[in-house]
């Protein structure tokens, strides 16, 4: 599997903008012949707490756009976007996959909004992480600050070999950010990718990149720095179930 993680340095609250960036490394990951083109969270305004002004519904116009996008360069295609449907009374951070075809198969809620940043009082958490397959590879996703709760974690570790995490997190945490990748690796025996964005947000926030790919024994695949904004590696998620089998601890967890 070839995946094409993209540190975008997200225009602030520019949808229009952040969409043409999208198309153009799509276009650059098929020419490479990734498999997967992975965006950060909310990769089409930044961390934005301005819930009003850019949140849609989930089948809006963002969800056009990347399925468009994911069938014309027949990829496929994970990022994140802020929702928000007419009954809802906050928003919601997600992440969704589609196919080659442009076909949503997952959408993901994110269950632990940052707090320390008050999204919790704009966004509401998700109930359940979720499983999916990418050619027939099982895989899940996770956002952020979800990174800090190894609990979701183990909720789809024995069923999946490949976990995806998207995030805005800034360069201040960098460190953080890095060892919690290379944790969630070895303690599930997974491939653990991390697509993070780089540049400054309109609250002032510097993120760093640091994308990361860490395979099952927590080796370091893949490492972006905080100016690149495409990077590729590539894995073969058949290791994930090769190390479980040489050493199965996962089979000795009791809670």
């Amino acid at each position: 599997m070839k995946i094409a993680l993209i540190q975008l340095n997200i225009a602030w609250e520019s949808k229009k903008v952040n969409y043409e960036k999208a198309e153009f490394f799509a276009k650059k990951a098929t020419k490479e012949k990734c498999d997967v083109i992975v965006f950060p969270e909310m990769f089409n305004t930044g961390f934005s707490m301005n819930v009003s002004a850019i949140a849609e519904s989930e089948n809006g116009e963002t969800n056009l756009v990347l399925s468009e996008i994911a069938k014309k360069y027949s990829i496929y295609l994970i990022a994140g976007f802020p929702v928000k449907e007419q009954d809802e009374e906050k928003g919601r951070n997600i992440a969704v996959v589609y196919d080659r075809k442009g076909i949503r198969i997952t959408t993901y809620t994110k269950i632990h909004p940052f707090s320390f940043s008050d999204e919790d009082k704009y966004y509401i958490a998700g109930s359940n992480p979720v499983i999916f397959n990418i050619d027939n590879i099982p895989c899940s996703i996770f956002i952020c600050y979800d990174l800090r709760f190894p609990e979701v974690f183990r909720k789809v570790a024995k069923n999946v070999q490949v976990v995806f995490v998207i995030a805005n997190w800034p360069a201040s945490r960098k460190d953080h950010w890095e060892t919690l990748l290379k944790a969630r690796a070895i303690e599930n025996q997974c491939f653990v990718i991390g697509a993070n964005r780089t540049g400054t947000d309109g609250n002032g926030i510097t993120y760093h990149g640091a994308s990361h790919i860490f395979g099952p024994l927590g080796n370091n695949i893949l490492c972006g720095d905080d100016k690149k904004e495409f990077l590729t590696g590539e894995i073969n998620p058949s290791e994930a179930a090769d190390v479980r089998s040489k050493f199965p601890f996962l089979k000795d967890m009791r809670i």
